[in-house]
């Protein structure tokens, strides 16, 4: 299973492996496409309708999500707040998630869910006089502000940043939250996202309407043949 057996670890949903998620949408993918490709072959009317029902209930679903993420943006948002915070409590315990949060945070320039103080959910970075950790009132390297002089990089960077007076850090570190960076990122990609949406959702109309085509023309010569 490897990287996807820590996904578990990464999303919280225990109990579900998430092997059998990926061979899920690869069986309803490979049913699609049967129904379709069959269905059209061998004129099969049974096939392109689930084909074609299929396809509506899917694009439906997608609008459904789109709108109830928007309508909840709230709840999408604290929940997005407590997977980063659960997940870096376990930073230290797993290589892949320990990656994750480091691509996260280097990629958006940001450092923990809401600012670097988050790290103090971590046992290794907790600034509480019981961490013996050299790592203690720190961040991970991947929040530090990278020197483009520096050919290897600095993994102890981020050793004491957050002992200095927080005017400092600015200078060394990350400041702002991944979630405000990651809400900054959907304005200025807009664009982008949408016309991915737009893409998608005309592919999928597209298919829908040559299934419809195709059945209403095998039901006309079928009632012709009737005759």
């Amino acid at each position: 299973q490897g990287v996807l057996s820590d996904l578990t670890k990464v999303t919280g949903l225990h109990g579900l492996d998430p092997v059998v998620l990926v061979l899920v949408v690869g069986i309803v993918m490979f049913t699609l496409g049967f129904a379709g490709c069959v269905g059209a072959l061998r004129e099969n009317i049974c096939l392109l309708k689930f084909f074609c029902g299929a396809i509506v209930f899917i694009f439906l679903l997608e609008l459904a999500v789109a709108f109830l993420a928007f309508l909840f943006q709230d709840w999408v948002r604290d929940k997005v707040k407590e997977f980063f915070e659960n997940n870096i409590k376990s930073y230290r315990d797993d290589i892949d998630l320990q990656n994750l949060i480091d691509s996260l945070q280097k990629i958006n320039h940001c450092c923990g869910a809401q600012g670097p103080d988050d790290w103090d959910f971590n046992i290794y970075f907790n600034c509480s006089s019981e961490s013996k950790s050299r790592e203690k009132c720190g961040v991970p390297f991947s929040c530090c502000i990278p020197d483009p002089a520096q050919k290897v990089v600095n993994t102890q960077c981020g050793y004491d940043v957050r002992k200095k007076s927080k005017s400092e850090w600015e200078d060394q570190i990350f400041v702002k939250g991944c979630i405000l960076a990651l809400e900054a990122w959907l304005p200025r990609n807009i664009y982008i996202v949408a016309g991915v949406f737009i893409a998608i959702s005309l592919l999928q109309i597209f298919g829908i309407f040559l299934a419809r085509t195709l059945i209403s023309d095998i039901e006309a010569v079928k009632a012709g043949n009737a005759f």
